[in-house]
């Protein structure tokens, strides 16, 4: 194998790109042993739950590396481990989400420019319903005591006081894949290495070879923690928006001088500086903060930050603009009807129970997450005023087809001409609760399209012929509106990252068209916009 220069790798040019960046590895003189002879075959299999975050591009970095070393890489989709696992994934939408993943995972390579025909994706239940498998699996059954299985899953598989089987089972099943995927050795995270000391320990008594096992360092999440798909504020989704990783960043535990527990510096470690192509990471910053620095390497990164002499701020602003640079690609891949559709099948907006009389909760109704909850309607702008206290906002006179006229505060100053905003129709969001912002009680909501770079704000348009009052909806979701959103279970925020902006400027929540009686709601020129 060839390295990006043509120069052919040395085995011990090829074993020290597999294990970089590595926290440990188990059987170094297998992999060695094999290089020898040929190129190594490994795996990695990931149970397809929650939706993949930006901590996923940790083990693409890595199997990024395996490619570049020759090895031969499998990945495994995972469903029926997905399944067994606590159910953290129904049957009825297994198939949806291990399309869902195939076609995330797929994106994210490509992102990072990893060619994918050096890939094999395998999906579990092609092979793990045979009956070699099936009887494997009651053979090793037989040998694993519930202490071991238990003790095995106890970093990945959901921890409960009395565990359904199916869990017990998932550490068996991972172990007997080495085996039916014919690798050499397996990679994962260092949460998994229960899991690898457990097929060490079986696998032979089957009759079935040792393997080699890799693992990457656990990212922290933005809170600090470990990076999970079921904790919204602990990670970024793939497909979030430049506003919502802009939003999320901000409030990453980021402590000044720091380096423990910080997933800011760690996903900088374990992502930026592997995939950077100058082997740099450069902080952008402006003259009155000490103008533009690069960083040569981690080491130079960390040291800085822990002498507080870089600030939270700026690598967060740097972060961004490198992750914005990383999602973008796979962001304009899935804005299509059928990734869109995709996406919302494989994960269905959840209900839950009401808040209702005990009457209401006995027949099982339910409190949908549904655009139709939003109270958004036509209203015209009779006057725009600065703010008395605040350089940055508007008040707006608004016409909403009410008795009386709202008081509305906008952020637009410096980004929007109040004499555009003049005796404009626009649409507003009319059941937030009421919130003063600096003095000024404001009582709704201008809905604009949104894009940081470069910053631009467009107020959304309705369709030509309209009058205050007119409500608007979205396709498929007509319903009566909340009276008042409850800020304390985040309707609006939650809706609102699904709120965009099409190729074709007309606003969409999950590709489900904004409009009114008379047709859509549109802006004037952002495609592929967040909308706020």
């Amino acid at each position: 194998m060839a390295d990006e220069k043509g120069v052919r790798m040395t085995e011990d040019e090829k074993f020290n790109l597999i294990t970089r960046n590595l926290q440990e590895t188990l059987g170094e003189d297998k992999i060695k042993a094999v290089l020898k002879e040929r190129d190594l075959k490994v795996y990695w299999g990931t149970a397809t739950t929650g939706r993949p975050h930006v901590g996923y591009f940790v083990p693409m970095c890595k199997i990024s590396d395996f490619l570049r070393a020759g090895c031969g890489v499998t990945i495994l989709l995972a469903d029926l481990h997905a399944y067994l696992d606590n159910m953290k994934a129904p049957w009825s939408l297994l198939a949806k989400r291990t399309e869902y993943y195939e076609h995330v995972i797929k994106a994210m390579l490509k992102s990072i420019s990893v060619p994918l025909d050096k890939l094999k994706f395998v999906k579990g239940t092609d092979y793990q319903l045979s009956r070699e498998y099936t009887l494997d699996v009651y053979r090793m059954s037989s040998m694993v005591t519930e202490h071991d299985a238990r003790k095995a899953g106890a970093e990945v598989v959901k921890q409960v006081s009395s565990p359904l089987l199916s869990g017990l089972l998932y550490p068996g099943l991972q172990a007997l894949d080495e085996e039916y995927l014919d690798v050499d050795a397996q990679f994962g995270g260092v949460d998994q290495r229960k899991i690898f000391t457990f097929a060490k320990k079986y696998m032979p008594h089957l009759g079935y070879k040792e393997r080699a096992h890799l693992m990457n360092p656990m990212v922290p999440g933005l809170t600090g923690g470990k990076m999970s798909s079921s904790e919204e504020d602990s990670k970024i989704d793939l497909l979030d928006s430049s506003a919502q990783l802009k939003k999320k960043l901000k409030k990453a535990f980021c402590e000044p001088g720091n380096v423990e527990e910080n997933g800011i510096l760690a996903f900088c470690k374990s992502v930026l500086f592997p995939l950077s192509k100058t082997g740099e990471f450069v902080v952008k910053r402006s003259e009155e903060n000490g103008g533009p620095v690069t960083f040569a390497d981690y080491k130079a990164l960390e040291e800085a930050f822990a002498k507080q002499e870089l600030h939270p701020g700026d690598l967060k602003a740097a972060v961004e603009a490198y992750l914005n640079c990383l999602l973008e690609p796979i962001r304009k891949e899935f804005d299509t009807p059928e990734l869109k559709k995709l996406t919302a099948e494989a994960y269905p907006i959840e209900k839950k129970k009401g808040a209702g009389n005990a009457a209401s909760a006995k027949e099982g109704n339910t409190e949908e997450l549904s655009p139709s909850r939003l109270d958004l309607r036509v209203g015209k702008i009779l006057k725009v005023d600065k703010h008395p206290e605040a350089d940055s906002l508007f008040v707006e006179t608004v016409d909403l087809g009410e008795q009386e006229t709202r008081t509305v505060v906008s952020g637009l100053v410096g980004l929007y001409p109040a004499d555009k905003l003049q005796d404009r129709l626009c649409i507003f969001l009319c059941n937030l609760k009421p919130v003063k912002m600096r003095g000024v009680m404001s009582s709704a909501m201008l809905m604009c399209a949104s894009v940081q770079e470069p910053r631009s704000v467009e107020p959304l348009t309705p369709p030509e012929g309209s009058s205050p009052g007119d409500r608007v909806f979205f396709e498929g979701h007509k319903g009566e509106p909340d009276e008042q959103l409850n800020p304390k279970k985040k309707v609006w925020e939650k809706l609102q990252v699904d709120l965009k902006t099409s190729d074709k400027l007309v606003a969409e929540w999950q590709g489900n068209t904004m409009m009114t009686k008379l047709g859509h709601v549109t802006c004037d020129s952002l495609k592929h916009a967040p909308i706020c």
